[in-house]
C-alpha cells in the first residue's frame, strides 16, 4: 500500500501564496495527503530598519504564527483534510531543506507570479526552490484552480529510462485522476529520436508499470523549445506540466536562462518540476 503525501504549501499570505495553498488543498484532498502550511517569517522593513526591542519582535513572531495556524484550520476544515502549520524565523532557502526533512514531504507547493523580463532573467523564491529542492517542486500560478488533472505534458529533452520513470512518482500521486500523459520532446534531430524513442518505449516496461495509465509520445522539429511547449499545452489541453531542470557547468550557467525558470514565470497551469538526480 502507497503511504499517503505529505504536502508543504509555503505562503506569504499574499494573494499568489494563498491561491497556491488553495491549490494544494484541493490536492491534498484527492489525494488523501497532509497539508503542512510553512511560513518563513521575516521582519517588516520598517521594523528591520529601527531598532525594535525583543519582545516587539516576539510579538511579531507570535502574530505571523497565529495567523498561520488559523490558515490552517481554516483551511483543514474548508477541505477536510489534515492540516499542519510550522512557522520559522529564518529565511526560506535556508529553512525549506530542514522541514523537508522534518516533516518527510513528497512536494511543495508554491505560488508563481506573472511572468516578467527580472524572473525570466533572475528568478525569484519559487525558482530558487526548484534549482535547488531535492524533492518535487509545484509551480502554480496565480489563476490557476484545482479541478482536476486529466492531461498531463512530460516535456523532456529525450525520451529516456530516467525520464519514464521520473513520472513514477507522479503515477503514484495522481493514480486516481486516471491521467493520461503525453512524453513530449522538442528537438532538430526527429528521425533520430523518433527510432531512439520507440525503442525505449518498447524496453521500459511501461505496460507492466502503468498499465491503468493513457500514455502517447510527440517529438516536433524545432529550436525554439519554449514556444513549442507553451503550443504544445494549449494544443493538448494539458491540466499539468512536468518537467526536469538540467544542471549546467559553472560557465555555462553564466549564459544559460533556464528553461524551466522561464517557462515557470509565464504559465497558466501548474509546472510540476523534479530535481535532476
Amino acid at each position: 500500500m502507497i503511504s499517503p503525501l505529505t504536502i508543504i504549501a509555503a505562503t506569504n499570505f499574499s494573494d499568489i501564496a494563498n491561491n497556491a495553498v488553495a491549490y494544494a488543498a484541493g490536492l491534498a484532498r484527492a489525494t488523501g495527503a497532509k497539508l503542512v502550511l510553512f511560513n518563513s517569517f521575516s521582519l517588516s522593513v520598517h521594523s528591520a530598519n529601527s531598532h525594535i526591542t525583543a519582545d516587539a519582535m516576539q510579538k511579531q513572531i507570535d502574530r505571523a504564527i497565529a495567523k498561520l495556524e488559523n490558515l490552517a484550520k481554516e483551511t483543514g476544515d474548508l477541505f477536510r483534510i489534515e492540516t499542519a502549520a510550522i512557522c520559522t524565523y529564518s529565511f526560506l532557502e535556508d529553512e525549506l531543506p530542514r522541514i523537508i526533512k522534518e516533516t518527510n514531504a513528497d512536494v511543495v507547493v508554491m505560488g508563481m507570479a506573472e511572468r516578467s523580463f527580472e524572473q525570466e532573467l533572475l528568478g525569484n523564491s519559487t525558482t530558487t526552490a526548484i534549482k535547488n529542492l531535492q524533492i518535487p517542486v509545484l509551480a502554480v500560478p496565480q489563476n490557476a484552480r484545482f479541478l482536476n488533472i486529466r492531461k498531463v505534458l512530460y516535456a523532456c529533452d529525450s525520451l529516456s529510462f530516467s525520464a519514464i520513470k521520473k513520472f513514477s512518482w507522479i503515477k503514484n500521486a495522481l493514480g486516481d485522476f486516471e491521467a493520461e500523459i503525453e512524453f513530449f520532446t522538442v528537438d532538430d534531430k526527429l528521425d533520430d529520436l523518433k527510432e531512439e524513442q520507440h525503442r525505449n518505449l518498447l524496453n521500459s516496461n511501461l505496460e507492466k508499470e502503468f498499465e491503468d495509465v493513457k500514455y502517447l509520445y510527440k517529438t516536433v522539429r524545432s529550436n525554439a523549445v519554449i514556444n513549442e511547449i507553451r503550443k504544445e499545452i494549449k494544443n493538448y489541453k494539458a491540466d499539468l506540466l512536468i518537467m526536469v531542470p538540467q544542471k549546467y557547468g559553472f560557465w555555462d550557467s553564466l549564459v544559460h536562462r533556464s528553461k524551466t525558470r522561464i517557462l515557470a514565470a509565464g504559465l497558466e497551469i501548474p509546472l510540476l518540476s523534479f530535481p535532476n538526480y
